[in-house]
């Protein structure tokens, strides 16, 4: 019976020990998605990240894959659209802004790819930190410029296309800009900042 106890206790030692580890991750993940554009958003997309041992910054990178899987899925799908609307006679009224957008997202995957790689570099304590933090919040902050300046070449528009790019274009944007929160959070003296993949 002793035995049987011991055990018993050490189940629930064991489950309030990791009940605790999930505590905190929550905690962290709430308090660094509270004031983000979207918070509901960020909660939804990191939830999976939040994990007992995550740091300000594995959510800031985490933030990035997100967008930048999303932003890869846009990029194919618009030049998609492109190569399927350069056949079409007579030409579409929507193709040139689609020649833009086109170029644009690409642009855009390229900016967040190498904001990915500024933050894997950036350790805490360093005198490179900031200047790496600077480079990962431009890169950013342009690759969200260029998701509504991709929005803007259809004007006002209300044809299918347009229509169908604007909401996947504002889908990406809301991910980018809640990762360019995230990043410009992990700058603060009580970051905690740790390293990540």
């Amino acid at each position: 019976m002793q035995t049987h106890n011991g055990n018993y206790q050490s189940i629930l030692v064991l489950i309030l020990f990791v009940s605790s580890f999930s505590a905190t991750a929550q905690d962290l993940l709430r308090s660094s998605c509270s004031h983000a554009r979207y918070p509901a958003l960020c909660i939804k997309t990191l939830s999976p990240y939040a994990t007992g041992s995550a740091t300000p910054m594995d959510l800031a990178q985490a933030a990035v894959r997100v967008s930048l899987a999303r932003s890869r899925s846009l990029s194919t799908y618009v030049t998609t659209l492109q190569s399927q609307m350069q056949q079409q006679a007579p030409p579409s009224t929507d193709r040139a802004a689609l020649k833009d957008c086109v170029l644009q997202i690409a642009d855009s995957v390229d900016e967040l790819t190498r904001t990915l790689t500024e933050l894997k570099n950036m350790r805490v304590g360093t005198a490179s930190f900031q200047w790496h933090l600077s480079n990962a919040r431009t890169w950013t902050s342009t690759s969200l410029t260029n998701c509504y300046s991709c929005i803007s070449g259809f004007g006002g528009r209300d044809g299918k296309v347009g229509l169908d790019v604007k909401q996947r274009v504002n889908s990406v944007g809301m991910l980018t800009s809640n990762a360019l929160y995230l990043i410009t959070r992990i700058g603060g003296d009580d970051n905690g900042v740790g390293g990540g993949n």
